[in-house]
């Protein structure tokens, strides 16, 4: 396995500058990415990107005074192929006599995060804890515009705001720094040609069972095809967005300053009629920053938990109400107020206010629990080829949904007086609900705990009994969510 996952580059070396050398530098004092004296902690994988960043670095490292650290985690997922990349970077440090630290961590995969992104909030929580340990400065890893480009793309699909079509900034929190992001992958395999230096590949990265496999392997040839320069064009477009987007992050912190009042016990305040006038881009991003203070990990809130929070601003009279995980939200005379509310765990947010009915605000990918049957429904965006994939019509546990036939927030919530459907199979006639569960001999008293997925232009699905004829696939689909039901008990 190890050597067919090895590429051998030529023993040659350049005597001249590297022109990718050249451009570390020029990114690095652009963006103030590090100074000369640095410990840098560098993170390297093995694969071409960062075997290229620790050659640079360790190239530059006598004329800045550099002290370089070097952390290999190995989660051992792929066998002999995780040990031979680390038997890899072990030698090239022990050529260059660099300090080399091998983690390798027991992945306990999280609740709603797949186990990529479980490995890099693990591989991030390290390194932030090691540099403190051994002093280093920075803490530097090697994407590169392609790796930009791509994450631009995948937030496009998703249909994310400026901050996600900003993509990577150069520097984060916690001093990590990405040196060589301006630089593009074949800029890198060709310093590696030129310098005869080797490095590893990673099987699982030409897999297409991963979404960010799919664009880089299906969707960006096409890209390119069309357009030679997406890759600069990508990157340069987060550029530009990312400045933007730090403006607009100065504006609401200014507006938090001047609108927001907090006291000792976490509670904050807005006046309501200052946040009606704002813009509607503003009034967003600042709801989202008041809810990032309730997150025990700092993060931003999805956009249907943003708006649940803006209609509720909108909401005339007093005695509105809104609990969402972490903290509930009230409106009474003229002042919406946000209280931690540590008593409850909620993961969706719950209106309170339309007699006490449950009220899920869900997004793509989730996964959501609904009490009232026991079950969990999982909601995620497939292309119509990887639905047609999987080979599973719809049933009374699968639904499929044409994604351009309706719009977003989406809920599930139980049923409403007044609420119809157009049941697959009636030839577009329409039902009441009401009639629809006599039909189905649902009794009464259980007919509160049916969930429901509801758009703003209608239901999507009765779960577990019958889809709308509005919104199913047709021949001309390309995009569709696919939604699923699973028990409980039987899971």
């Amino acid at each position: 396995m190890a050597a067919e996952t090895m590429i051998i580059r030529s023993q040659s070396r350049s005597t001249t500058r590297p022109a990718l050398l050249a451009q570390l530098v020029r990114t690095v004092r652009q963006h103030r990415l590090f100074v000369p004296g640095h410990h840098l902690l560098v993170a390297v994988s093995g694969g071409p990107d960062s075997i290229a960043l620790l050659s640079l670095l360790h190239r530059l490292a006598p004329s800045w005074r550099l002290t370089l650290t070097v952390i290999h985690c190995n989660y051992g997922l792929r066998g002999a192929e995780s040990d031979g990349d680390e038997s890899f970077v072990k030698t090239f440090c022990q050529e260059r006599r660099l300090n080399l630290i091998v983690h390798r961590p027991t992945l306990v995969n999280r609740q709603r995060s797949s186990l990529q992104a479980t490995a890099r909030d693990v591989r991030y929580d390290f390194m932030k804890q090691l540099a403190g340990e051994v002093g280093a400065d920075r803490i530097v890893v090697g994407h590169t515009a392609n790796d930009q480009a791509e994450t631009v793309f995948m937030w496009l699909l998703r249909g994310a705001g400026m901050t996600g079509l900003a993509g990577m900034p150069y520097a984060r929190e916690g001093g990590i720094i990405r040196p060589i992001l301006a630089a593009t992958r074949e800029a890198v395999v060709t310093y590696l040609d030129q310098e005869g230096l080797t490095y590893r590949r990673d099987s699982s990265n030409e897999k297409p069972l991963y979404h960010r496999n799919r664009i880089r392997k299906e969707l960006f040839p096409v890209l390119i095809q069309l357009a030679p320069a997406a890759v600069r064009v990508l990157q340069r477009q987060a550029d530009l967005l990312r400045e933007d987007e730090h403006y607009l992050e100065q504006v609401t912190r200014t507006l938090v300053s001047a609108l927001v009042s907090r006291n000792s016990n976490s509670v904050q305040r807005v006046d309501q009629r200052a946040f009606i006038e704002l813009p509607v881009a503003l009034q967003r991003r600042l709801a989202r920053s008041i809810l990032r203070n309730y997150d025990e990990e700092g993060r931003a809130s999805s956009l249907s938990v943003v708006e649940s929070v803006r209609r509720l601003f909108l909401k005339e009279g007093s005695g509105a109400r809104l609990a969402l995980k972490q903290v509930v939200v009230t409106l009474d005379q003229g002042v919406v107020r946000f209280s931690p509310d540590a008593g409850r765990d909620r993961s969706n947010p719950i209106d309170l206010e339309q007699n006490k009915r449950e009220v899920l605000a869900v997004s793509a990918p989730s996964m959501v629990s609904w009490s009232g049957t026991n079950q969990q429904i999982h909601v995620q965006r497939m292309t119509r080829r990887a639905v047609d994939e999987l080979g599973r019509p719809p049933s009374q546990e699968l639904a499929v949904f044409d994604t351009d036939r309706f719009s977003e927030p989406l809920v599930i919530r139980t049923w409403q007086a007044g609420d119809r459907l157009f049941p697959c199979g009636m030839k577009g006639k329409s039902k009441k609900l009401q009639d629809f569960f006599t039909d189905q001999k649902v009794a009464r008293h259980g007919r509160g705990k049916v969930p429901l997925l509801v758009a703003p232009e209608g239901i999507l699905w009765v779960v577990g009994m019958r889809q709308d004829e509005r919104f199913v696939v047709r021949s001309g689909t390309t995009r569709c969510l696919v939604v699923s039901v699973h028990n409980w008990e039987r899971e």
